[in-house]
């Protein structure tokens, strides 16, 4: 995967989607003892869930 853009000072990392789903629509996502599922829609939209 390639490294993030880098930080601007006062603004959040930014990691473009297709970094994240690699050619899937959908992938999960763990965070410490939880699993969210990131997924894109049929109008491109990405929804997270838990």
């Amino acid at each position: 995967m390639p490294p993030a853009a880098p930080a601007v000072a006062g603004l959040p990392p930014r990691i473009d989607s297709n970094q994240l789903l690699r050619g899937h629509r959908t992938v999960e996502i763990e965070h410490g003892e939880q699993r969210y599922t990131l997924r894109v829609t049929k109008d491109n939209k990405l929804i997270l869930t838990k």
